[in-house]
């Protein structure tokens, strides 16, 4: 037979990946090539950056790549974190095995403490192999993670050890002693960190729970509470604070998804020509409620109240909502800029500057930059300490105003 597309099956290894190569330049609008050793290894680079781009602050989701399917390159020598889940359809054994799936097993602080592997083929001998020849014998136990039903029944088992403690939210509040507080502290952390280990397994059901969502989130709100009472306490209260010195892990619960774009969307959803005056305050209640609960939004709390309060439009759809809140973040903003430059003593437009070079680079600022932005020179005995102050209501500042904020 002639004539035609050549079938795939019969096609060359090399003339499919140039196949590849020419629709990834078509997408992105590169022009890499396979011809030599030298171009494919320009496109190889630049596919793996493009991986690896996710791990990165102002990440734009048109620029990088979902699925990545591998032969051989990437099982090795890639390191991505947010890589989360890795789908096998290939006889792995021994160092390649443990490789491979190290590719998705990378850590990302407390929320990722494990990644997902899903097996198209029995694995199961060539895994305990591979970890009885690179790790011991017994520690196939350590390595795995325990099977859903299991993790299910340690949550559960959490649930009770915490209602031991606080049987109910507004208990947290009569906890008289940092001790008691801190051993609340300790039970919901680890309760927090099974649940964040229950919810990657595919067959996760919230059911299957003995703590409801809105339960937990109440609890949640109430650690939250302690969390920001132990970091607003004075510096010699916080070294006399046993609950001040605990690592609270907020990883565990941040949930990208939940940021102002999305607060703005139940907002408009409240606001609508046809809710009623009960459904309207019900869903503003519920607006406040998830500001308590989310750390990237309690900061922003205060400002999104007043918002509510006073500038919110009386009707309107998302676009009415999005815009006026847009102009109101603004004049809040830039009201922020002025306040710091006056309370520290600073140049507005050098402290403009500043905060958009730390946007830029995500790097410290210099002691000097800092200081030159100064009215008034500080001595030399005050110069760190006008740095460090300086530097810290900075990142308050973008913390407020830029971070969780959304595609608004």
């Amino acid at each position: 037979m002639t004539g035609g597309p050549v079938a795939p099956a019969t096609q060359h290894t090399r003339d499919r990946l140039a196949g590849y190569v020419a629709d990834y330049n078509a997408t992105f609008e590169t022009g890499h090539s396979v011809k030599d050793g030298r171009g494919f290894y320009a496109y190889y680079k630049e596919l793996g950056k493009r991986m690896k781009m996710r791990d990165r602050k102002g990440f734009v989701a048109a620029q990088g790549i979902d699925v990545l399917l591998v032969v051989n390159m990437f099982l090795t020598g890639f390191d991505a974190k947010t890589v989360n889940t890795l789908y096998v359809d290939k006889r792995l054994r021994w160092h390649g095995l443990i490789q491979a799936f190290s590719r998705t097993n990378r850590i990302l602080d407390a929320r990722k403490s494990q990644g997902n592997v899903v097996c198209f083929r029995n694995l199961k001998p060539q895994v305990d192999e591979a970890i009885a020849l690179f790790s011991n014998a017994q520690a196939r136990d350590v390595v795995l993670v325990a099977p859903y039903d299991e993790q299910v029944d340690r949550f559960n088992e959490a649930v009770v050890r915490l209602l031991e403690i606080v049987p109910k939210p507004d208990d947290v509040d009569r906890l008289a002693s940092e001790d008691d507080i801190l051993v609340f502290v300790r039970a919901f952390r680890d309760l927090m960190r099974i649940r964040n280990v229950v919810v990657t397994f595919a067959e996760f059901e919230p059911n299957d729970l003995t703590m409801t969502e809105q339960r937990f989130e109440d609890y949640k709100s109430k650690y939250l509470d302690i969390h920001d009472r132990a970091c607003d306490a004075t510096d010699d209260d916080a070294r006399s604070s046993i609950v001040g010195e605990v690592d609270f892990e907020l990883e565990l619960i941040r949930r990208d998804n939940i940021n102002v774009a999305y607060i703005l969307a139940l907002l408009a959803e409240a606001n609508a020509q046809d809710a009623s005056p009960a459904d309207r305050e019900a869903r503003r209640s519920a607006v406040l409620n998830l500001l308590d609960s989310e750390p990237g939004l309690r900061s922003k709390r205060e400002l999104i109240e007043q918002f509510i309060a006073s500038y919110l439009p009386a009707t309107g759809d998302a676009a009415t909502v999005t815009d006026a809140f847009g102009t109101y973040w603004a004049e809040r903003q830039a009201a922020d800029v002025v306040a710091i430059s006056v309370e520290e003593g600073l140049k507005p437009e050098r402290l403009e500057a500043l905060l958009s070079a730390y946007r830029f680079s995500g790097t410290r600022p210099l002691r000097d930059d800092i200081i030159s932005a100064a009215l008034k020179p500080p001595g030399i005995l005050d110069r760190r300490t006008l740095a460090d102050r300086v530097f810290r209501r900075m990142l308050d500042h973008l913390e407020t105003f830029e971070d969780a904020i959304g595609e608004i």
